[in-house]
């Protein structure tokens, strides 16, 4: 007996059954779960932010300027502090429409000499997360805000975004093609829309104002023509949408100067709340196309939000496009002999203990 078990063919078999049994998970000891991946925290870029402007070339025949400058206010994604404003003349720093904040100054019979206006501040901006659409992590939980109450608002056409129905068939073809039902899955096909079909590209004349029927019909331009249609699609399809625009910073952290502005947008379902997006961004950076649904990153601070604003206390000339450079008038008429410098510095982070 002892040899027949010692024969080669049962030793395979006593063999296979040992290597069955030792690889075989048993229920009553439990397993081991896969190990989770820890969740990323919301990024924090923490800077100071110079917005500078000189007034310059003031006809002698003047008998008052009136100036504005854009002041950002904190939110859901970012902290104002430490606001320090320099100015030669008295100036107040009021709220106007969707809870913008500007300064505001008027100088009676104003010098031809020219005068420079300097607003600083600290900003902490947190990467803006959607808890639904970007789950980054359990903060993005925190990245939800209070109704809005110009919701109506968000709903209506701009001026340079009508919602005619051009506009409304347009918007209606662009998610029947992509057999979208819910305004989540509307919202996400005219997002893939814009960022496929159209080109940043800041060449020629007619971009940057953004004009839907511009960037429609040359498919380029800027962020601003980006988000137009964007928000203008959206919009024609009863899901709100606003406009929010302010300044880039660089990835990389230090200090310099900025060039120009940039403008993002977000929309709104019961189901998600408000949905960051930025479909320019997603178009330069075709890797971070399903990062810029669902996100904005810590590399910006917003100034002002909508368009066709009117400031406070109100000015003479048209509502304003958009508000993030100064504006002036001299006797009631638009101004533009400005100079206008933007300039941030990265706030070093302490260092870390050692444990």
């Amino acid at each position: 007996m002892i040899n027949a078990l010692l024969s080669p063919k049962w030793i395979g078999q006593l063999a296979f059954l040992f290597l069955i049994t030792a690889f075989t998970p048993n229920p009553s000891l439990g397993t081991k779960p896969a190990p989770k991946k820890a969740p990323q925290p919301v990024r924090i870029r923490t800077f100071v932010f110079e917005y500078k402007t000189t007034v310059r070339d003031l006809p002698p025949s003047a008998s008052a300027v009136d100036l504005w400058l854009p002041v950002p206010h904190s939110d859901k994604s970012q902290t104002i502090s430490d606001l320090k404003i320099e100015s030669p003349h008295p100036y107040e720093v009021v709220k106007a429409q969707y809870n913008n904040q500007m300064l505001r100054l008027k100088v009676r019979s104003p010098s031809a000499e020219p005068f420079t206006v300097s607003v600083r501040f600290q900003a902490a901006r947190r990467e803006h997360l959607n808890p639904v659409v970007a789950p980054k992590s359990a903060d993005a939980a925190s990245a939800t805000e209070a109704p809005d109450p110009n919701m109506t608002r968000w709903l209506q056409p701009d001026r340079l975004v009508p919602l005619d129905g051009k506009i409304r068939q347009w918007a209606n073809e662009v998610v029947a093609q992509a057999n979208a039902h819910t305004n989540l899955e509307k919202a996400q096909a005219i997002y893939n829309h814009v960022v496929s079909t159209v080109k940043y590209d800041k060449t020629g004349q007619g971009w940057g104002r953004g004009d839907i029927y511009y960037a429609c019909d040359a498919r380029r331009g800027n962020c601003t023509d980006f988000h137009a249609v964007f928000i203008g699609y959206c919009r024609a399809l009863g899901i709100p949408a606003r406009f929010s625009i302010g300044f880039p910073l660089p990835p990389e952290r230090g200090t310099g100067e900025l060039k120009g502005y940039h403008c993002w947008a977000e929309f709104y379902t019961p189901e998600t709340g408000w949905v960051p997006i930025d479909a320019s961004e997603a178009a330069k950076n075709p890797a971070q196309r399903a990062y810029f649904f669902g996100a904005h990153d810590e590399n910006r601070v917003e100034l002002t939000r909508g368009r066709d604003l009117t400031l406070a206390p109100s000015q003479q000339g048209a509502p304003l496009n958009y508000f993030v450079y100064p504006y002036a008038e001299v006797d009631g008429q638009p101004f533009t002999s400005l100079e206008q410098h933007f300039y941030y510095q990265d706030l070093k982070l302490p260092p870390t203990k050692r444990k």
